[in-house]
C-alpha cells in the first residue's frame, strides 16, 4: 500500500472511529492516498471481510468502480462546498447507522449486481500473490480425505525416512526452476511444501520430459518420488507425479480379514491388472 496510505487509515481511524464498509473507506480517504489498486489489495487479501460481512471478495470487486467514483463525486461537491443534503442534514431519522458515518450518509453508495464469490483456489491464490503466503487456508486442506490416505509421507518426516526409499506425498509447488543440462537437455528444480514442512525436488531430464504439463507453480500435486540425503541436505527425485485436480481413484473396501487373505489380494491384483487401461495402477492405496 506505501506508508502513505497505511498512515493516513490509521489517522482516520483513530480521529473519526472503525470503518464501517467499503464505500466509508473511500469517502474517508483521498483516492490520491488510496488508490484502485491499493483497495484492489485490500480487498484481495481479506483486509476487508470483516467491513462487510455479507459481501464476497468478488462482490467488493464488483463494487469498487461504482463506489470510487461515487466517492470522487462527493469529495468534489465537498470541496466546492455544495455537500451534499443528506450529509447538511444529518442524514435524516430514519436513514439507520449508514448516517452516522464520520463522512456523513453512506445510503446513496452504489452497488453492483449481485455475483458468485471467487472459487476458493483463487482466493488463496490472490492471497499468496499479495503476502507471500495463505491466509484464510491452505489449498491442500481443501483435498477429500480419501485422496490423503495415498499420501503417506508428510515433508516434515523425511528426516526418518531413509536414503533412496521410495515415498509418496501429496504437496504444493511454490517454486519452479528450469535448468538445462551441459549436454542441452531442460530439466528441473522444484521447493514442494505441504501442510507440515518444505524440501527441494529435481526432476531430471528423463522424467521431465513427460511431466512438464504437471508441473506448474502453485499445483497441487500427487508425486512419487526417491529420498536422496547430499551434505546433511534431505531432497526428493522425483519419478512421477499427477495433478490432485485430475485424479481419478478407486477405492477398495475390504474387512480386515479379506484384506489379510493372499489369495484375494492375488484375484482383486489380477482384476486391476485386467482393467488397466482405465486406471493409473499408481494411483491405488493400500
Amino acid at each position: 500500500l506505501g506508508d502513505g496510505a497505511i498512515r493516513a487509515m490509521l489517522e482516520a481511524r483513530s480521529s473519526d472511529g472503525p470503518f464501517c464498509s467499503l464505500a466509508d473507506l473511500c469517502d474517508r480517504i483521498p483516492g490520491t492516498t488510496l488508490n484502485r489498486r491499493s483497495l484492489e489489495s485490500l480487498i484481495h487479501c481479506g483486509a476487508l471481510d470483516a467491513l462487510e460481512p455479507k459481501a464476497n471478495r468478488a462482490q467488493l470487486m464488483a463494487d469498487l468502480d461504482l463506489i470510487i467514483d461515487w466517492a470522487s463525486s462527493r469529495a468534489k461537491d465537498r470541496a466546492s462546498g455544495q455537500g451534499n443534503l443528506f450529509d447538511l442534514l444529518g442524514g435524516g431519522a430514519d436513514a439507520g447507522p449508514a448516517a452516522s458515518a464520520p463522512g456523513g450518509d453512506l445510503s446513496t453508495a452504489p452497488k453492483a449486481a449481485p455475483v458468485r464469490d471467487y472459487p476458493p483456489t483463487e482466493k488463496l491464490r490472490l492471497e499468496k500473490e499479495l503476502v507471500g503466503f495463505y491466509l484464510s487456508d491452505h489449498p491442500l486442506k481443501q483435498l477429500a480425505q480419501q485422496v490423503k490416505l495415498i499420501s503417506p509421507v508428510a515433508l516434515g518426516n523425511l528426516e526418518e525416512i531413509a536414503d533412496k526409499a521410495k515415498v509418496s506425498a501429496i504437496v504444493m509447488v511454490p517454486e519452479l526452476r528450469q535448468v538445462n543440462t551441459r549436454k542441452g537437455d531442460r530439466m528441473a528444480v522444484l521447493q514442494l511444501e505441504d501442510l507440515t514442512g518444505s524440501c527441494e525436488a529435481v526432476v531430471f531430464p528423463k522424467s521431465y520430459a513427460r511431466l512438464a504439463d504437471h508441473l506448474m507453480v502453485d499445483s497441487r500435486l500427487l508425486v512419487w518420488a526417491s529420498v536422496d540425503r547430499r551434505d546433511d541436505r534431505i531432497q526428493l527425485i522425483v519419478d512421477d507425479c499427477r495433478s490432485i485436480d485430475d485424479l481419478q481413484l478407486l477405492m477398495v473396501d475390504l474387512p480386515a480379514e479379506q484384506a489379510a487373505d493372499i489369495a484375494i489380494q492375488h484375484r482383486l491384483r489380477e482384476c486391476l491388472h485386467r482393467q488397466r487401461g482405465a486406471f493409473q495402477p499408481k494411483c491405488l492405496g493400500a
